[in-house]
């Protein structure tokens, strides 16, 4: 299952949570794909995309960034091409399947 993780930076700064990264690493568990990054302009966010099967992966994720300065949101996504698959399947019912 894909997850876009939208990290927000405290105070919009991007140090604090560089230097955990260099000073502890990114953390990832065996099983968690990381598959891309990309940073608002301004520094108030990042947007990761991740990938796994097992949610708790993804939680033992989060909790090596407690105290980084870091704060985020975990949003199930599906790619576009799927998206519209389903709702090809799904006629006019504007309802897509919840995640899992």
């Amino acid at each position: 299952m894909l997850f876009m993780l939208i990290e927000r930076f405290e105070h919009h700064d991007m140090r604090r949570v560089y230097a955990h990264l260099t000073r502890a690493g990114r953390g990832m568990p065996a099983g968690l794909d990381y598959l891309g990054s990309w940073v608002e302009v301004g520094s108030a966010r990042c947007f990761q995309l991740m990938q796994c099967d097992d949610l708790a992966l993804l939680q033992q994720w989060s909790l090596h960034w407690q105290g980084s300065g870091m704060h985020f949101e975990c949003v199930p996504v599906l790619e576009g091409a799927l998206a519209a698959q389903l709702m090809a399947r799904h006629g006019d019912k504007n309802d897509l399947p919840a995640a899992s």
